[in-house]
């Protein structure tokens, strides 16, 4: 498949990556940030632009890789008839696309991505579209650079980007946290991370409420209150904890 990119940020260096790795080619990047459009291009290997105006009409399929705020704005100035285009987003309803062509639809990886991954190992790609056969089109396309995609709804794509942030996001914020309370205790973060990685991997296997552990779990209030008394000093982590705490123990 011929494939123009729009956007040249995290989601769309990856997947332009793994576009041209799976036997496809990617023909031209489109960027409104020229220079990061040109990076990207040199490294697949094709023409780029800074305007829509400009995007070649050859391809088979259209991915846009942008904001969310500038996936609203792509319908004043970008039209390819009926072309399949798709977009990249967990919480964007698919028919923000349906001024642009007649066929078009999503394909959201469910990862967090950046453009400095090298590998990105079997990214979970959920898919829609407009019509059965476009969403036919989609998922062939889909198969030939994952091998876990999976139908999903607007509203159910939407649900699973909002488990995503709360796994990903927010656990990552929690890192922070706890990195910085490290620092300033002078002890050392990176001792965590056996744990961390340990977390990570027993829940592939079980479910999470099945393997809490902890003071807030077991109800060891003495722990606690040991806890909370050297969180004096960190009132935004101290409110972290108690509010966590209190989820964990009301199960």
């Amino acid at each position: 498949m011929r494939v123009v990119i729009i956007g040249s940020g995290n989601v769309a260096s990856v997947m332009g990556r793994l576009i041209n790795k799976n036997g496809h080619q990617v023909i031209q990047v489109i960027s409104r940030h020229i220079d990061h459009a040109k990076m990207l291009a040199d490294e697949l290997h094709c023409p780029y632009s800074g305007s829509n105006d400009e995007v070649d009409k050859t391809a088979d399929v259209y991915i846009v890789a942008v904001s969310d705020g500038a996936l609203y704005e792509l319908n004043k100035s970008f039209h390819i008839g009926n072309k399949l285009i798709l977009h990249t987003a967990g919480s964007v309803l698919k028919d923000v696309l349906k001024d642009i062509s007649v066929n078009y639809g999503v394909i959201y990886p469910l990862q967090s991505l950046r453009k400095e991954m090298e590998y990105t190992g079997d990214i979970p790609l959920l898919i829609d579209g407009n019509s059965e056969e476009t969403i036919t089109l989609v998922e062939d396309f889909a198969r030939t650079i994952s091998d876990k995609v999976v139908k999903a709804s607007d509203e159910e794509r939407l649900k699973l980007h909002v488990a995503a942030v709360i796994v990903s996001n927010f656990t990552n914020h929690l890192y922070a946290l706890a990195e910085e309370f490290c620092e300033k205790e002078n002890v050392d973060f990176k001792l965590l991370a056996p744990l961390i990685k340990e977390t990570a991997v027993r829940v592939q296997d079980h479910s999470p409420a099945s393997v809490q552990t902890g003071p807030a779990i077991r109800n060891d209030i003495f722990t606690l209150d040991k806890h909370l008394r050297l969180l004096a000093n960190y009132p935004r982590l101290k409110y972290v904890y108690l509010k966590l705490t209190d989820s964990i123990m009301k199960g």
